[in-house]
């Protein structure tokens, strides 16, 4: 399926949803808005030939607002989806949340 294009809500890996209140989601976007600008601002960077550190500078910073982002959403995550999914005796979530773990913090 290399190349198919997907619909958000076809796509395979999207089987799970979640409902966010309109705040949470507000500040998850703006947070991604953030973020995509200072990559755009690292590229316009790159194009304009700056100078190696005043990118690696840029760089670290579009990266702590990543991880930043990812803090904030696993920690949303953990309070929400895994404790209703404890609560309703669903323990596989346990397991998926041990997984995502690992992976997030390599």
């Amino acid at each position: 399926m290399a190349g198919q294009k997907y619909e958000a809500d076809t796509c395979p890996c999207m089987e799970k949803k979640k409902e966010r209140s309109e705040q949470e989601y507000k500040d998850l976007l703006n947070r991604l808005n953030r973020i995509e600008g200072q990559v755009r601002g690292i590229k316009g960077m790159v194009e304009r030939d700056a100078y190696c550190t005043d990118i690696l500078m840029q760089v670290a910073a579009a990266n702590a607002a990543l991880n930043s982002f990812g803090k904030v959403l696993l920690a949303n995550h953990i309070k929400t989806c895994v404790t209703a999914d404890i609560r309703a005796g669903k323990d596989e979530t346990v397991n998926e949340l041990v997984d995502l773990l690992q992976k997030f913090m390599k």
